[in-house]
């Protein structure tokens, strides 16, 4: 979908072709779209199918009547299974037009078409590129902290019971980081670049703009490798925690096994043909000495599956009351 955006008193408006300065919107690009850009805009296939390419990284070139500028966004889609990743965006500066193209919707296009970025204007195309690439930093840093507050959450569901549901959502957590983190990179690359290259004007303001955001990039960058981390040794630590639970069912489950095996050597042997000596015995003294290895038995694995960890003794509820109230007046 294509759609043409002007400039009326400060704000973004749906406008035409025959406006100037002009921002041509392409999103959700179909092959109808494709064919417009070729024609009516002169864009070459090439550039088009390396915007559209799902693992382009970010990159400044020069071309005959444009300036090409690919740069990578965040996005989150509630209906993927990793709904937290990067698409590249292309920026095509032209002297009296600015074109981008995305093969999805994003957040920051988005904020842009709504009015939501202060200082847009037009009519200096450069100053507009820095301040979607300032936007594309601040959605980097609000998807970043969602991404910890639910990595909290999904934290505190293991404790209470791991489960595999939890656990890929981790999983899936850990692998936006990834996309977060190579993506930040790429940009990073790209800004210093644009310090640097003479193919946009940028004025001093620009300039110092520009700065700020390559700061809170790098700033978005140091927090999604502490977040990886985190997230890393969390995924380690519940790892371990089911291999330890594993251990402690397969104990007791051996112990089991182990104490099941006295009857059933002792009935074993008597069940072969040899001399029963409880055939003699009066009244139901056989039963009560079968009844008897059984309770036997049972006391011996009631012993050895005993959880023999020390236990906290349980104050009174003064005392407990007393010590929540020191706490309280600690904190």
């Amino acid at each position: 979908m294509i759609t043409i955006w002007k400039q009326e008193n400060r704000k973004l408006v749906e406008g035409s072709g025959e406006d100037t300065p002009i921002w041509v919107d392409a999103r959700n690009v179909t092959r109808d779209d494709i064919r417009v850009l070729e024609s009516e805009y002169g864009v070459d296939t090439e550039i088009i199918m390396d915007i559209l390419d799902q693992d382009e990284l970010s990159r400044i070139d020069r071309e005959d009547e444009y300036t090409l500028i690919i740069v990578r966004l965040p996005i989150f889609l509630s209906t993927n299974e990793v709904s937290y990743f990067t698409i590249p965006v292309g920026i095509l500066l032209f002297p009296e037009m600015v074109i981008t193209i995305c093969w999805a919707d994003c957040e920051v296009l988005h904020d842009l078409t709504n009015n939501r970025v202060r200082g847009l204007s037009l009519t200096d195309l450069p100053a507009f590129v820095v301040r979607i690439l300032a936007r594309a930093d601040l959605i980097y840093l609000r998807y970043l902290k969602e991404i910890n507050r639910r990595s909290g959450t999904i934290e505190l569901e293991l404790q209470k019971s791991v489960r595999n549901n939890e656990l890929i959502q981790l999983l899936n957590l850990e692998k936006s980081l990834v996309y977060f983190t190579t993506s930040l990179k790429s940009n990073q690359l790209l800004f210093d670049r644009l310090m640097k290259t003479r193919l946009i004007q940028l004025d001093e303001e620009d300039r110092e703009w520009l700065e700020d955001v390559a700061t809170d990039n790098r700033q978005a960058i140091e927090m999604a490798d502490i977040y990886s981390n985190i997230l890393s040794g969390m995924m380690d630590a519940f790892a371990s925690v089911i291999s330890n639970n594993l251990s402690i069912v397969m104990k007791r489950l051996t112990v089991i096994s182990l104490v099941l095996m006295i009857p059933t050597m002792i009935t074993s042997f008597f069940g072969m043909n040899v001399p029963l000596p409880i055939t003699e015995w009066p009244g139901h003294s056989a039963l009560l000495t079968i009844l008897g290895a059984c309770l036997a038995s049972s006391m011996v694995a009631m012993v050895l599956l005993q959880d023999k960890r020390p236990r906290r003794k349980r104050l009174p509820p003064g005392e407990r009351n007393r010590l929540r109230k020191k706490n309280r007046a600690v904190q």
